[in-house]
C-alpha cells in the first residue's frame, strides 16, 4: 500500500503560537493555562513537563501570578474579572479567533442581532457570545426558525466550522427570510478551510485515510466527516500507537491528515508506522 500525505494538514500558525508563548515564557512555572492551550493531549503532556500548571476555567482558583487565555480566546469581561483579581493576563488567542470577535462586535455596533454558527457549549463560541445582552448559535438547519421575526441579522461563524456547512447555513437563513436584512461576515478561519480541501481530495484518492488529533478537537472531528463524506473509511487516532493493522486489509493507498492543534512529531510517527505495516512508497498527494 502506498501512504499518501495531505498537502495541508496540522498544526496551524495560531497554535503554534501560542504554545511557543507558554514554552518561552520566562515566566513558565509561574503560569497557569485557563483551559486547555489547544485540544491536543500529546501537546498538553508537553507542556505539563515543563512546568506550565493547567486548570479547569477562567473561574478556577489558581496558585500563580501569570495566567494565560487560550488559542480559542475569551470574552472580555472575563479578562477584566481576571485582572481585578490581581493576575497578570497573557494572550494566547488566535488572531483568528480576535478577528471573529471584532466582527461580531462590529455587526453589534451595526444595529445587528449577533447570531453565530457553531457549537454552543465550544470555548470559541462561549467566549464570542457571553458579553451580550442577546444573540442565537445556530448548528444546524432546524434551528434557523429561532431567528423568526428578527429585522436584521449579523451572521458570524465559530472559526472551526466546516466553509461549505456555514454557507449553506447563511443561504437556508437568507430563503428563510427573505424580508430581513442580513449580514455575514466569513470568519472561518484559512488554514481550516485549506486543510479541510486537502482532506477530501486527500480522501477521493485514498480506500483508507488516518485522521490524527484530539478526540475533543472540533476541527479534527471536521476533517473526519470530511473524508468520510468522500467515500473513504475513516479513523481518527491521537497517536500512532492507536493504529490497527486490519483498518488497512486490502487497501492499495491509506492518506494521512491532521487536525491543527497536532504536532509534526505526532503526524510524522503516524506516517512511520504505516510504512511499516505495508511498506509504501510514500507521495504527497497533487
Amino acid at each position: 500500500m502506498k501512504v499518501v500525505v495531505a498537502e495541508s494538514l496540522g498544526m496551524c500558525f495560531g497554535v503554534r503560537d501560542a504554545v511557543d508563548l507558554a514554552l518561552d515564557a520566562p515566566f513558565r512555572t509561574d503560569l497557569t493555562v485557563l483551559g486547555e492551550l489547544v485540544h491536543n493531549p500529546v501537546v498538553l503532556n508537553r507542556l505539563r513537563e515543563a512546568g506550565v500548571r493547567m486548570a479547569p476555567s477562567p473561574e478556577a482558583e489558581v496558585e500563580t501570578g501569570h495566567v494565560m487565555i487560550t488559542a480559542h480566546g475569551a470574552a472580555h469581561s472575563v479578562v477584566q474579572d481576571l485582572e481585578a483579581r490581581g493576575l497578570t493576563v497573557v494572550e494566547a488567542t488566535c488572531p483568528l479567533v480576535t478577528h471573529a470577535h471584532r466582527m461580531l462586535d462590529r455587526l453589534v455596533a451595526q444595529g445587528y442581532f449577533p447570531v453565530v454558527i457553531g457549537r454552543p457549549d465550544h470555548v470559541e463560541v462561549v467566549g464570542l457570545v457571553r458579553d451580550l445582552a442577546e444573540y442565537a448559535v445556530i448548528g444546524s438547519a432546524a434551528e434557523i426558525g429561532r431567528l423568526a421575526g428578527l429585522p436584521r441579522l449579523g451572521v458570524v461563524s465559530q472559526t472551526t466550522q466546516p466553509v461549505e456547512h456555514v454557507l449553506d447555513l447563511v443561504a437556508q437563513i437568507r430563503a428563510a427570510f427573505p424580508e430581513a436584512e442580513i449580514k455575514f461576515a466569513d470568519t472561518v478561519c484559512q488554514p481550516t478551510k485549506e486543510r479541510q480541501l486537502a482532506a477530501r481530495r486527500l480522501a477521493a484518492a485514498c480506500d483508507v485515510v488516518v485522521v490524527v488529533g484530539g478526540r475533543n478537537s472540533n476541527n479534527t472531528r471536521q476533517l473526519v466527516r470530511a473524508c468520510q463524506a468522500e467515500g473513504a473509511r475513516t479513523y481518527q487516532v491521537e497517536r500512532a500507537e492507536e493504529l490497527v493493522a486490519e483498518w488497512f486489509a486490502g487497501a492499495d493507498a491509506v492518506g494521512v491528515t491532521a487536525g491543527t492543534s497536532t504536532p509534526d512529531e505526532t503526524i510524522e510517527a503516524v506516517r512511520r508506522a504505516l510504512e511499516r505495516m505495508g511498506e509504501p512508497e510514500v507521495s504527497a498527494a497533487a
